[in-house]
């Protein structure tokens, strides 16, 4: 194509006019110390806290900003950084990915997958730290999340929307009751995060495992900062699976977390703080190390939409030491706590529950009316049964008033007894717990406990159905106490004939 001259002058004259200079401001800084996962960095004047910067790539996180310097700790190694490398701001608050995409996935803290089933679609993101619902948009906690464990649903009971705390020694069944709760809640409608902080690999495998297993990882999020990670990812993780519960929370869904646990959460807060030169106070830890478990926990809500975060977070105590620092300060932020003790679970009665000091703040609130009603007098009786115990031992003649608490206390303990894995629909549970509180078990030998109830269970599901449906549907007793009675004596008898005459009586 010809152009002529006065044509190409137009074109240039009319370029120049519309010209506007495109600059591209970048707010960079310069690495002056690397190590241990801890970048100091100058020049960065207008950085944020919690900001993601990008350390020649490796990304890190803005902590501490003071005059002249920025501390970061490093979200990967620190091989890769060097004294003198550029750091360039990204202007964002680190986020995760969150939505629908990440059920049934393993992923570390910053949501990138580790399951090897390639990479994760997702919805949105979220940033890590995000302020907690206010108290005009919560609701009271009113709807019960059934664990399956007849100890924890009848004495300690947890609402949707409820922080419980799970406290114990190493080795006491703290980890087992998290995944009993998630498998519990096939057919809820409720999704599950399980976040692993300073665990084994090869635990976090087992885990997950035993969910798919179980059928219960397609509706549950692995988070796992483990062992092996650099400990600002082990201090992110929680705040990551709390992220991603939010993002369903805010859309109407019920949500159960598990934080396993936050002592080791703390000792990696701890390490990160000291190396960015922190002063330590009570046993090295940082002063806000409180603020640290405080924001993460009051982001569990019962919002007045219908949504809901309901966390469980762990503590691992020294020797039953609940008195600790870490143990107290995570009390004081929950509504409530579950105390498993290593002496009870060493003897064989387990979940290892102490009726004493385990307790729910929201209480009979977050129960149905029917295991209100069976469960109303046995944390007492249980409590006043264990307190005999330690009596009766030191005497031989006791009065008949209490051998029969102490009998009744015997019953109570085999049936709140329950194998790992093994968790109970609600109404199973209100039969047999009413079996044992209006002494329907007397005649029952301790060690038959176990196989009566089994037995019963499987004649309720063979022949009575629609009385577990009733106490399931409208979750009373009023209806059916009659009949329940009367089913439960008369399979107790044949179950008595049976045990006495070895005959082979069937439902």
């Amino acid at each position: 194509m010809d152009l002529r001259p006065d044509e190409i002058s137009a074109i240039l004259k009319e370029q120049i006019a519309h010209y506007e200079p495109q600059l591209s401001m970048q707010d960079v800084g310069t690495v002056v110390s690397v190590g241990d996962g801890i970048c100091h960095i100058y020049g960065l004047t207008d950085c944020m806290a919690g900001e993601l910067l990008d350390c020649g790539g490796v990304y890190g996180m803005a902590q501490n900003l003071e005059e002249d310097l920025v501390g970061a700790v490093l979200l990967g190694t620190d091989q890769q950084v060097r004294e003198g490398d550029t750091v360039r701001r990204t202007g964002r608050i680190v986020e995760v990915p969150a939505g629908e995409a990440l059920l049934g996935r393993v992923v570390d803290a910053l949501g990138r997958p580790i399951d090897g089933k390639g990479p994760v679609a997702a919805d949105a993101h979220r940033p890590v730290e995000c302020p907690a619902p206010g108290i005009l948009e919560r609701a009271p906690v009113r709807v019960p999340l059934q664990t399956g464990i007849k100890a924890i649903d009848s004495m300690v009971p947890i609402g949707r929307g409820q922080r419980e705390l799970i406290i114990g020694d190493r080795q006491t069944g703290k980890t087992a009751i998290c995944l009993d709760a998630i498998k519990n809640q096939a057919g809820t409608g409720v999704l599950c995060i399980y976040v692993a902080i300073g665990q084994k690999r090869s635990t976090v495998a087992q885990i997950a495992e035993r969910l798919a297993a179980d059928g219960a990882l397609g509706r549950t999020i692995i988070v796992a900062a483990t062992a092996s990670e650099p400990a600002p990812l082990q201090y992110l993780a929680p705040y990551a699976g709390c992220a991603m519960g939010e993002y369903f929370m805010y859309r109407g869904r019920d949500v159960l977390i598990v934080y396993d646990d936050l002592s080791k959460h703390a000792v990696a807060y701890r390490a990160l703080s000291l190396l960015l030169h922190r002063p330590p106070g009570r046993e090295a830890y940082p002063g806000d190390v409180f603020y640290l478990h405080a924001r993460l926990l009051e982001r569990a809500a019962n919002l007045k939409d219908g949504g809901s975060l309901t966390a469980l977070p762990v503590i691992e105590t020294q020797a039953g030491d609940v008195s600790a620092y870490i143990p107290t300060n995570v009390i004081s932020i929950t509504d409530g706590q579950i105390f498993l003790e290593s002496e009870r679970f060493n003897m064989g009665v387990r979940p290892a529950v102490n009726p004493g000091i385990s307790v729910s703040r929201v209480g009979g609130s977050a129960q149905s009316k029917a295991m209100k009603e069976v469960s109303g007098t046995l944390k007492l009786v249980y409590s006043q049964y264990r307190e005999l115990q330690a009596f009766a031992q030191f005497g031989s003649d006791l009065d008949a008033d209490t051998r029969a608490r102490l009998a009744q206390g015997e019953r109570i303990v085999e049936v709140l007894k329950q194998p790992q894995n093994q968790p109970l629909p609600v109404e199973k549970q209100v039969v047999i717990l009413y079996a044992v509180v209006h002494g329907l078990l007397e005649d029952v030998p301790v060690g038959r406990i176990a196989d009566f109830q089994a037995g019963l269970f499987a004649h309720l599901d063979a022949a009575h159905r629609g009385l577990l449906d009733t106490i399931r549907e409208t979750g009373k007793l009023d209806e059916v106490r009659q009949e329940l009675t009367e089913v439960i004596k008369a399979f107790r008898g044949g179950f008595l004939r049976e045990s006495k005459g070895g005959a082979a009586w069937r439902t």
